[in-house]
């Protein structure tokens, strides 16, 4: 039988991601919630709002019918974003009539309980549904153009991030597989807050020296919160952490750099987010890492100026210098 996938969420990352499968051989049904925005898609057969410039494969449907979305097959991938998450998964469940399957590609933690969004589909599923997170150093635009591609599929079932990542993969997308589920979720999470903290350097003139600085410390932070949190560290040191890291940390197609880089030269959060025009993860993220830094007594310093400049108008010159004058110590995990 033809895999079936529903991709949830029809912006720039959904659109790419139900694109692929669509691409390889899967049928596919694109969901968003926006009416309007839909009917384009389906005129259009492209997203020109957020992915322009790439055609569907004639084996993607979309649709702004959950129930729709939820009756076209038994294995749903959501793409929405953190602070919709929970909302999404709440909707979905009473629409459950038969053995569910539930990946996310969505990054960041539930923003009202702060919890990683694994434990958030558990909290509303049964035990014994299948869930996995994909992640990794994936820019949608570069993954519709069939770009070569990597990323890491981790569920605490090995059979199911298999089946993912058959669906994923072709000539030009390959899928890594993992258990470490928590550890996937932690280095999707938190880079996006360095993100924000190396596009402030580049924004301020700081050079390529203190960016390299930023991404090997912060590094050091993601490590730091994953182990606590139940992560395994050698997860960091692959697509899931490094990988990402380095990617949304250095390239402009990363919206969190590019917020991090405009109030590095001076404008406001919220200028800042209106020109971008698409939801930054790492602006939630920031605060919900910094909590569960204080929470769990974590030194945690990148995180913590970049909370301050994101929530306490701290000016993103005084956060570098609050760095550098922290006192002298080995490095050390």
């Amino acid at each position: 039988m033809t895999q079936t996938i529903s991709v949830l969420g029809a912006g720039s990352w959904g659109t790419a991601l139900a694109m692929l499968a669509a691409r390889n051989g899967c049928q596919t049904l694109l969901w968003g919630h926006n009416q309007e925005h839909i009917r384009r898609l389906r005129y259009d057969r492209q997203n020109q709002r957020y992915l322009p410039n790439f055609s569907f494969p004639d084996t993607l449907i979309v649709s702004d019918s959950l129930h729709e979305a939820v009756a076209f097959s038994s294995l749903l991938l959501i793409c929405v974003p953190s602070h919709a998450f929970k909302d999404t998964l709440l909707k979905i469940q009473p629409l459950i009539n038969s053995t569910l399957q539930i990946a996310w590609a969505t990054k960041g933690f539930d923003p009202s309980e702060g919890l990683l969004l694994h434990a958030i589909v558990r909290q509303i599923f049964p035990a014994q549904t299948d869930i996995a997170v994909l992640s990794g150093p994936t820019f949608a635009k570069e993954v519709a153009a069939d770009l070569p591609t990597a990323m890491t599929i981790a569920s605490e079932n090995p059979n199911f991030a298999k089946q993912l990542a058959h669906i994923f993969k072709n000539h030009a997308f390959r899928s890594y597989t993992s258990t470490d589920m928590v550890g996937v979720e932690v280095g999707g999470s938190i880079k996006n807050v360095l993100a924000i903290a190396a596009g402030v350097s580049d924004g301020l003139g700081l050079g390529a020296n203190t960016r390299a600085a930023l991404i090997t410390r912060g590094l050091n932070e993601m490590i730091r919160l994953g182990i606590r949190l139940g992560a395994e560290q050698e997860t960091f040191m692959g697509l899931a952490g490094l990988g990402d890291l380095i990617l949304t940390a250095t390239d402009n197609q990363s919206r969190n750099r590019r917020l991090g880089f405009a109030l590095g030269r001076g404008k406001s959060c919220e200028l800042a987010l209106a020109e971008i025009g698409q939801e930054v993860e790492g602006v939630r993220a920031a605060e919900q890492a910094y909590l569960l830094a204080r929470k769990y007594a974590l030194d945690m310093p990148i995180i913590e100026q970049t909370y301050k400049v994101l929530y306490e108008n701290l000016a993103p010159h005084l956060a570098v210098h609050n760095l550098l004058a922290r006192e002298q110590k080995a490095e050390v995990l």
